[in-house]
């Protein structure tokens, strides 16, 4: 049987940028968010592990991150920090896949180029998310006492170091700024929660963006996500003529 997301349709992703201490220190002259930063994904960007992440035409920077996905179990709205906890289904591990050309980071631009201004085709567009089949009920782990989280890139075939992993992120969730009460708190102050909804709860440090020379995936390269007793993933990166959708 083919694996499934964990949750293949969720009716919200809400996702949180610069919420890792390191990711906010990797990019220069940045400061730590004062509150959680938040943008969206859809359930279109949702794949399987094993599934292909498809690099969009028109877009040459593609970057990952691994990521905590908190599945929300309970409806939320104005939830107290103290309570928020009793909201959370559980966890999943997923990959926020970003355009970094589209997203606007400098050192993916071409001269004379420019982003789109948000995020949403950056962050957005089709299999963007891959996620895993396993979802770990919230009384299983606290990721307050520290989850280990990783990601590889595996070179494809006729590039340099091919089939060989390359550990781009080694992070910890003791590393986060808002951690999980705070974040759903933070959230359903203003954008209530259903059950099945999804919080992608940022990224540690070691993004191809922010290495010198930046580190984007190309078609036949493959992204391992691991996060310690929660799961992993792994897809391959295709081009957009070979999106095995179409």
């Amino acid at each position: 049987m083919e694996p499934r997301p964990a949750v293949p349709t969720p009716g919200k992703i809400v996702c949180v940028g610069l919420n890792y201490r390191d990711h906010v220190a990797e990019g220069a002259g940045r400061e730590v968010p004062a509150w959680p930063l938040l943008f969206a994904k859809f359930a279109n960007a949702v794949i399987a592990d094993g599934e292909a992440i498809v690099r969009p035409e028109g877009t040459h920077a593609l970057d990952l991150e691994v990521e905590l996905g908190v599945v929300i179990g309970k409806r939320a709205r104005r939830v107290a920090v103290a309570d928020a906890m009793g909201h959370v289904e559980g966890y999943v591990v997923v990959n926020d896949v970003s355009a970094r050309d589209w997203q606007g980071n400098k050192a993916a631009l071409a001269e004379g180029q420019k982003g789109d201004g948000q995020w949403l085709r950056a962050k957005g567009s089709d299999t963007f998310l891959p996620m895993g089949s396993r979802l770990v009920s919230a009384d299983e782990l606290d990721p307050a006492a520290g989850l280990r989280l990783r990601s590889w890139r595996i070179p494809g075939p006729g590039r340099p170091g091919a089939g060989e992993p390359q550990l781009m992120q080694d992070g910890s969730t003791l590393d986060m700024i808002f951690g999980i009460p705070e974040l759903i708190a933070f959230i359903s102050r203003h954008i209530t929660l259903e059950p099945g909804d999804v919080i992608a709860t940022g990224t540690p440090s070691g993004v191809g963006i922010f290495r010198d020379p930046p580190v984007f995936l190309e078609p036949g390269d493959r992204v391992r996500c691991e996060i310690d007793g929660v799961g992993s993933i792994e897809n391959l990166v295709v081009d957009w003529t070979d999106d095995p959708r179409n």
